[in-house]
């Protein structure tokens, strides 16, 4: 690996904290000059049903942060889903919230403050902006801290495979929605004894680049234990649930991303190629085989993206040496990996750490993550056109 320069800089500061959320949607709008972004007056610590987060926009060329909405529908890992809704994606957001008791998902355009409410909280949205993915929350805020909400109970608490709960498919100009994959179907398929005794839920969803089919991963554990002792499968499937593929079955499945609209690059466990490392499936026909060189899966899990038709992939690592997060291009044409940086994470509690998950911009030349490196959690942006043009000579 090569340690590459470029330049990185804040745009945002304390004594407020800022964050974006997940490494799988854009955090700038069309023209690239806005930012989404969460800010909160606290870390460190669970949520609760009262806390309530800031969503608004950070003018990239002067860091302003100019306040949106509210949300009490929130996460410390994947924030309230914020994003650019892909139809309009200039000047019109979309974020989950808690509305009278109902998680619900919000489209709001910010310069007239008009907005339209979503029956049900997006887990997903389609590229094209017509369809979302919905899973319980409830559900995930009790299996999986840190990622759902808290405030809602779940319905189906004392249910381990509810027949009547999953993935819901939802229109997004009608609001309409319906149940697609059910978690009693889900672990029905191919099941194990060891099942019968777990809780089962899903968890990070997306569409393909041609939004025709969708990934997910599901997972159960004993409800006792820690967070670390689930075990996951990761299946594709077409939008109204037809067709479910298993891509991975063994056992452990992390961050994922389409290459394409037919190979998935995970990091995962296999048996037939022992070790975590990153593996390219093929959807639908079974094909596996590992992906990149294993000086990039060394490096351990990472929240990994790909931007310049599926060539060069960025990642980033977990704390490693002196407690630091690792910021990397991947050319998988030349097997050259590039380390843009390395980064301080706070010794916060779990469910509340600072991951990276950094972010491409819609033209791939510039890169977005969050860090707590400087104390606070706080939103950077780097200008990486010049390393991606030597990588793609």
């Amino acid at each position: 690996m090569q340690k590459t320069d470029v330049e990185i800089r804040a745009v945002s500061k304390g004594p407020h904290h800022h964050y974006f959320g997940y490494y799988d949607k854009f955090c700038w709008n069309r023209s690239q000059g806005l930012i989404l972004a969460h800010r909160i007056d606290y870390t460190d610590r669970p949520l609760t049903r009262d806390d309530k987060a800031e969503i608004g926009v950070i003018e990239e060329s002067t860091g302003k942060f100019e306040k949106i909405a509210e949300t009490r529908a929130w996460s410390w890992q994947q924030g309230a889903m914020l994003q650019w809704y892909p139809a309009e994606p200039e000047g019109t957001i979309m974020f989950n919230d808690n509305r009278d008791g109902q998680f619900v998902c919000v489209i709001k355009n910010i310069n007239s403050g008009k907005e339209r409410v979503l029956p049900r909280p997006v887990a997903t949205v389609s590229r094209n902006g017509k369809w979302s993915m919905s899973i319980n929350f409830s559900r995930l805020a009790v299996l999986r801290p840190g990622y759902g909400y808290e405030g809602i109970p779940d319905p189906f608490e004392n249910e381990r495979t509810p027949k009547d709960d999953g993935i819901f498919w939802m229109n997004n100009e009608t609001g309409k929605s319906k149940l697609i994959i059910s978690t009693a179907q889900i672990a029905a398929l191919k099941p194990e004894p060891r099942m019968d005794s777990m809780v089962h839920r899903f968890n990070h969803l997306q569409f393909s680049s041609d939004d025709r089919r969708f990934i997910f991963l599901h997972r159960y554990k004993n409800k006792a234990d820690n967070d670390a002792d689930h075990i996951t499968r990761l299946y594709t499937a077409d939008i109204d649930g037809g067709e479910i593929c298993l891509l991975n079955g063994d056992d452990f499945t992390s961050h994922f991303d389409w290459k394409d609209s037919s190979h998935v690059i995970a990091f995962a466990a296999r048996h037939d190629n022992p070790g975590w490392k990153y593996f390219l499936f093929t959807d639908k026909t079974g094909e596996v085989r590992q992906y990149g060189t294993d000086e990039l899966s060394s490096f351990g899990d990472g929240h990994c993206s790909f931007a310049h038709d599926g060539r060069i992939m960025m990642t980033d690592t977990y704390p490693r040496e002196n407690k630091e997060r690792k910021l990397m291009l991947y050319d998988d044409k030349t097997g050259e990996l590039n380390l843009l940086g390395s980064f301080f994470s706070q010794p916060w509690i779990t469910q509340s750490r600072c991951d990276l998950h950094p972010r491409w911009s819609r033209d791939g030349m510039k890169i977005c993550f969050d860090s707590s490196h400087s104390g606070t959690r706080q939103i950077y942006v780097a200008d990486v056109s010049e390393v991606v043009a030597r990588m793609k000579r």
